[in-house]
């Protein structure tokens, strides 16, 4: 059995796969934000329940919104400040006396999309979560391709390629740089970008309003969709992926997969573009399933 846990900015998901990758269990629990101790708790809370109603003892994935560095053995880049500078990785392993594999969130997103998601038999996946922050995962052949430095995919701290006059330098990130992909594409940066002429609503709301015909909200999800087009062009010009999978709050707006594709031509060094863009097939279990995912099903838990 294949257990994944999904450390959120509110919640921790588990789940427990068999060995032909079906859910056997999910369980959810409340990120207790700003705690790093309790949330090493939480997650042995987790796999303890999982373990006892599934009668069974699984190997344990973890997607954390951040990654671990590969010369501190700590979680660095994450926007759950409160794991940043922690050996997330060596204290889970004390805690549950096993191994414990750990990958970023948007790693694990792309791993279970391209393994029986929206990405099954392709052999390039670029899975990218645009929500409460933007990120984006590559898995080649199967593997996910996680980069010398643990980075591999982090396309939303690159700066929004082709700016234009009105988009420079760009509003400030948390990262400490101005004018990130993630700025312009997170839910907030949507909503930002909305408020700029009226009241700040949500990504939702915005899309709600642009199908009812308001002049503003489909002004504002134009620019949203190009904007898109041409950080993924970017992407496609580097990796040239079969297919590019959306995750996150943003991904349900339906007309991103129509628009989003005729804006990208005029970026991509190719005369033509055959890179699909779909909306992810597990949703928003694609992280958790994607970190039970970074175990095969023949490899045994060791405790």
């Amino acid at each position: 059995m294949r257990i994944g846990i999904d450390i959120g900015g509110t919640k921790i998901e588990g789940i427990a796969l068999d060995g032909a990758g079906e859910t056997r269990l999910r369980r959810r629990l409340a990120a207790p934000r700003g705690d790093y101790e309790r949330t090493i708790e939480a997650v042995a809370r987790l796999v303890s329940e999982i373990e006892e109603e599934t009668g069974r003892m699984g190997t344990v994935g973890l997607g954390i919104p951040g990654t671990i560095s590969s010369t501190t053995g700590r979680v660095k880049n994450a926007n759950s400040t409160w794991l940043i500078g922690r050996p997330l990785a060596d204290d889970l392993e004390s805690t549950l006396r096993r191994p414990v594999r750990v990958a970023n969130d948007a790693n694990c997103f792309a791993l279970s999309e391209a393994v029986d998601g929206a990405g099954a038999g392709a052999h390039v996946v670029f899975g990218v979560i645009v929500g409460t922050g933007t990120g984006g995962g590559i898995v080649v052949g199967g593997q996910v391709l996680q980069g010398v430095n643990g980075i591999a995919g982090e396309w939303g701290h690159n700066a929004m390629p082709w700016p234009r006059d009105e988009e420079w330098p760009g509003p400030s990130c948390y990262c400490g740089r101005t004018g990130c992909i993630e700025c312009f594409l997170s839910g907030p940066g949507l909503a930002l970008d909305y408020a700029s002429a009226d009241a700040s609503v949500d990504a939702a709301e915005i899309a709600r309003r642009a199908a009812a015909g308001e002049a503003h909200a489909i002004a504002c999800l134009d620019r949203y969709e190009q904007r898109m087009a041409r950080a993924l062009a970017s992407v496609i010009n580097v990796i040239d992926p079969d297919v590019i999978v959306l995750g996150g709050g943003l991904s349900n707006i339906d007309r991103l997969y129509d628009r989003v594709p005729s804006h990208c031509g005029q970026h991509v060094f190719s005369d033509t573009v055959a890179t699909r863009l779909v909306r992810a097939r597990h949703g928003d279990s694609s992280g958790v399933r994607g970190a039970a995912w970074l175990w095969s099903s023949s490899e045994p838990p060791v405790a």
